[in-house]
Formats: structure tokens, C-alpha cells, sequence
């Protein structure tokens, strides 16, 4: 059986030529390079050029199509070009300039690639975003300082991974730098700039850093529940009242029926942990799933800054999403909740307590008691 021709790799955005199945008279289909965004990672697909009978006149096509000469009808004076490998070869080394000398020079750099994927989503999109998430967009490339002048095309793994290991700042610092390389490999697929996304298995190796934090007051939750008709306030007051993590929202089960909440991230004894849904923010619990079909429809560092944008709206001074934990735990201790539900619903440890981590059997109804203590400002 006759192996299939291999043919050269088409340099990065440059398009594609695509052999279609079946017994066709042009089996090549010539595609220009994706350009439309329609998720991360994905973009629209795009009509063919044209369709031939060779692989070579495909590429002499796109060859055409970059430097502006193409028309419709031009592959059909290319057949001087069908099996002439010598003719593809002198096309190949002329618009790709293969030699070793200029080749390099051409790549683009991290830092350039990032100034392209800045203007794609800031400048060019048409989209407002707010002066935070420029700020931490900017934040996170400066803290790429080691790589600014890598070939991005050359980059691996273990280079991005080193980003984040020698990185001293907060865990939250750290999500940035995640995400803004997660954005730049998702812009970097739609125009070939690199050969797969090297930042898709990275991880933050770094203990999270925020446990400390500051509760709202009454005053401010007072204000929440004035402006709980916005979507992302909405979120605020229903992380105040129920006390989990913010990653634990991406993924907690949500049982509107017999009204509760299940799940939990970092620690043995607060993960699984069933807490019920205060009766004040059930309402809230119950349109969001209505309209997301989750609690949390975007990224844990999309709804920190949307979250600092809402509070900024709302006249609140400024807290981060572990606050609102923080702030179910003072509502927990001001209504008197039973110290030891307390710390179930938080999903704290019971310490050298024999009695209650063994011992301790609280139903669905004991908690509810409890949290209904807490009352709605």
C-alpha cells in the first residue's frame, strides 16, 4: 500500500490546505487564516479560497493570497506547478525566507505577541472593560519579566511554569499571571503562533494567601440587599450568607428542593460539607440558577474584579470575595449560631475536640435552625 505524501508544514497564520475526503476532481480545499473569536480558544470556521487538484497549487495560492496578488480563477494557471516538487520547494524557501539568518528575527516575542493580544481584546474588540481589569491585565505581563524577549513560538511548559514558581507575590497575583497566559495561548491558536497551548496543565503551586480578611458591616450589607437586583451584588450577599470559599461556588451542588448547599474546596473537613440556604438569599439562589444554570457563571478572577467594580457602584468600600466568608462567620457569631455548627458550615476542623469531630452528628434540620438565627439587615 503507497504511503500518503508528506507535504511541508505551512508556517504559523498562514493558513491551512485541507485534502478532502472522497473521489473528487479538487480535492485540496485553500483556507485563509482564522480570524473571528467566538470562545476561548476557538474561532469561527472560514470559507475556502478556492479548491485544486494539487497540493502545490494550493500553496502557491495562498502564497497569492498573502502578498494581495490572488483573483478568482488564478490556481487555474498554476499548472506547471503540479507534481513539480522543485517549483513548491523555490516557492516555499521565497515566502517563508528559510534561511537560518532571517528566520529568528521574524518570530515574534512574548512581549510582542502580548502587545498583539492587547490591542485584539482592549483596543480593536469594541468592548468597555473596566480600568481594573486593564490594570491586572498589565500587572500580570510585567510579573512575565523573564520571558519578555523568548521567542513565543519557542516557549514551553517549563518556561511558563518557572513564571509562576519564581513568582513571590500573592496567590492572587499568581491567578493573573494563569489567566492572562490562558488568554494569550487562546489569541496566540487563532493565529498560529504557536504549535498547541503550553499553559493548558500549568498550576499555582503556592498555598492560598487570603484567609486573613475584613467582614462587611451591617451598614454596607445593608447597602447590598438595597442593590441586590445587580447580578454580581446578587452573588456578594449570597457568598455572605452561606460562608464558602469562592472556587467552591464553581462547582457546588445546589438542591433547591430541599433547599441546601453541598461542596467545598482545600480541606478534608470542609469539603463535602452540607450547608443549608438561609431562607433570605433563597430567592436570589433560585433566579441565578434560573438564569446561569450555576451560582458562578465566570472565573474566579473575572467576578473578583467585577466585584470590586459593583462595590465601587454601590458606594462600599472595596473587599475581596474571602471577605464575604469572613462576613458569614461575624453574622454567625453576633446571632449566637452554635459555636460547633459554626464551624461545620465554615468547614473548620474540630482541633483536639474528640466529642464533636467523632461524635458530632448534625442533620440537615439542626443546621438550618441555626443559620436562620442570622437575620437579614
Amino acid at each position: 500500500m503507497a504511503r500518503p505524501k508528506k507535504y511541508p508544514k505551512l508556517p504559523n497564520g498562514y493558513g491551512s490546505i485541507k485534502k478532502l475526503s472522497g473521489n473528487r476532481r479538487n480535492p485540496f480545499a485553500v483556507y485563509p487564516p482564522a480570524t473571528e473569536l467566538i470562545a476561548p480558544g476557538q474561532y469561527a470556521p472560514v470559507k475556502a479560497i478556492c479548491y485544486v487538484d494539487d497540493y502545490m497549487k494550493g500553496f502557491s495560492v495562498l502564497t497569492a493570497y498573502h502578498a494581495g496578488t490572488y483573483y478568482p480563477g488564478f490556481e487555474r494557471t498554476l499548472n506547471h506547478l503540479k507534481g513539480n516538487p522543485d517549483a513548491l520547494l523555490a516557492d516555499y524557501n521565497q515566502a517563508f525566507r528559510k534561511d537560518t539568518e532571517t528566520q529568528p528575527e521574524e518570530l515574534p516575542t512574548f512581549a510582542e505577541v502580548y502587545e498583539r493580544f492587547y490591542n485584539y481584546k482592549y483596543v480593536d474588540s469594541g468592548k468597555k472593560y473596566s480600568e481594573a481589569s486593564l490594570y491586572s491585565t498589565r500587572a500580570a505581563f510585567k510579573n512575565c519579566s523573564s520571558i519578555h524577549d523568548r521567542t513565543f513560538a519557542e516557549l514551553r511548559h517549563d518556561d511558563l511554569q518557572s513564571v509562576l514558581d519564581d513568582c513571590n507575590l500573592k496567590h492572587s497575583s499568581l491567578e493573573l499571571i494563569l489567566s492572562l497566559l490562558h488568554q494569550m495561548y487562546a489569541f496566540a491558536e487563532i493565529y498560529e503562533l504557536a504549535d498547541k497551548d503550553y499553559s493548558a496543565h500549568l498550576q499555582i503551586k503556592k498555598e492560598e494567601d487570603d484567609e486573613h480578611g475584613v467582614p462587611f458591616t451591617d451598614a454596607e450589607l445593608k447597602i447590598l440587599w438595597d442593590n441586590k437586583d445587580d447580578e454580581i451584588i446578587e452573588m456578594i450577599l449570597i457568598m455572605c450568607y452561606s460562608g464558602f470559599r469562592i472556587k467552591a461556588y464553581k462547582t457546588l451542588k445546589v438542591d433547591l428542593k430541599k433547599k441546601y448547599f453541598q461542596g467545598g474546596v482545600k480541606t478534608a473537613a470542609g469539603k463535602d460539607r452540607i450547608v443549608p440556604i438561609h431562607s433570605g438569599i433563597y430567592d436570589l439562589v433560585k433566579r441565578r440558577i434560573k438564569r446561569f444554570g450555576s451560582l458562578l457563571n465566570i472565573s474566579t478572577n473575572a467576578f473578583r474584579l467585577s466585584m470590586y467594580d459593583a462595590l465601587s457602584r454601590a458606594g462600599v468600600e472595596k473587599h475581596t470575595p474571602h471577605d464575604c466568608r469572613h462576613t458569614f462567620s461575624r453574622l454567625c457569631e453576633k446571632y449566637k449560631v452554635n459555636e460547633n455548627d459554626r464551624k461545620r458550615m465554615l468547614g473548620h476542623a474540630f482541633k483536639g475536640d474528640i466529642t464533636n469531630s467523632v461524635y458530632g452528628h448534625r442533620d440537615l434540620d439542626d443546621l438550618r435552625e441555626e443559620i436562620e438565627k442570622i437575620k437579614i439587615s
